[in-house]
């Protein structure tokens, strides 16, 4: 027996759910993180040209990395650490 023929084949996509699809951020502070993410990210860049040392290097790197995340969370309307510690503002909570 061909190994192959055991499986079956689909060609029609699995839709598989979002895990993190939920907006958990409130529009104000999706407008907010996304311009500070904007400010921390230009701030972090024009500051690399003049890291004396690898300290400051890595600070302005860090700075870099914490810009993109408030604009990836800003933009998405969804923050992984506001998931995990289960806070949903007041404003999008739905009560019944």
């Amino acid at each position: 027996m061909n190994c192959c023929a055991q499986h079956t084949s689909t060609t029609e996509p699995t839709e598989r759910p979002r895990k993190h699809s939920r907006t958990n951020i409130t529009t104000v502070e999706r407008a907010g993180r996304i311009t500070v993410g904007i400010l921390a990210g230009a701030f972090g860049v024009a500051g690399l040209a003049g890291a004396g040392s690898a300290l400051v290097l890595v600070l302005y790197l860090l700075l870099i990395a914490a810009g993109i995340d408030l604009i990836v969370t800003g933009a998405t309307g969804h923050c992984p650490l506001y998931q995990r510690l289960g806070f949903t503002p007041r404003s999008l909570r739905s009560e019944p």
